[in-house]
């Protein structure tokens, strides 16, 4: 968090939250009612200053108040950085996955040291040279082959990956 954010905080504690304002998309891009925000200084700033309550619900700490947001999917949304590299839609870097699942849509979905994020769908096609089995298949076993790890891919509803995973989509 800023420190910028942090004095304000500090001295306004008592600020209301705003929700229905700010939403992030499938790829991982930061929307407001007006349209998706294109100004680098304030998407990094959102960036810096993202975190989630204790139950699940994600928001923009912006100076004293803290901003919900609309999910599309899921918390955080993955790129690939290099064909062999991850990162976040907020710049961390991915050390380690620990788990990978397709939803009924052909979304892929990993879970890593950030939690649960859904894979860019403009990654998709790079990212099939890492998993091996017939994905055409539902019942078809798919690995995912991540540096020098294999585990299995599950399949998961995507009506279910909140709930699994322990977020809100939609906080009030």
């Amino acid at each position: 968090m800023d420190d910028a954010v942090r004095l304000a905080l500090a001295k306004w504690p008592d600020v209301p939250s705003c929700t229905g304002w700010l939403r992030l998309s499938r790829r991982g891009e930061w929307w407001v009612p007006e349209g998706p925000i294109r100004h680098a200084g304030l998407r990094g700033f959102i960036a810096r200053n993202y975190l989630a309550t204790p139950d699940g619900r994600w928001y923009f700490q912006n100076g004293p108040q803290q901003v919900f947001v609309d999910l599309d999917y899921t918390p955080t949304i993955l790129r690939l950085a290099a064909p062999d590299r991850l990162e976040t839609h907020t710049g961390l870097a991915v050390t380690a996955l620990d788990s990978a699942w397709l939803d009924e849509h052909g979304n892929l979905l990993l879970d890593s040291e950030h939690g649960i994020a859904l894979l860019d769908d403009r990654d998709l096609a790079a990212m099939l040279e890492h998993l091996a089995g017939d994905l055409e298949a539902d019942d078809s076993p798919i690995s995912l082959i991540w540096g020098d790890r294999q585990f299995a891919v599950g399949r998961i509803r995507q009506a279910d990956v909140a709930t699994r995973f322990g977020f809100i989509d939609k906080p009030a």
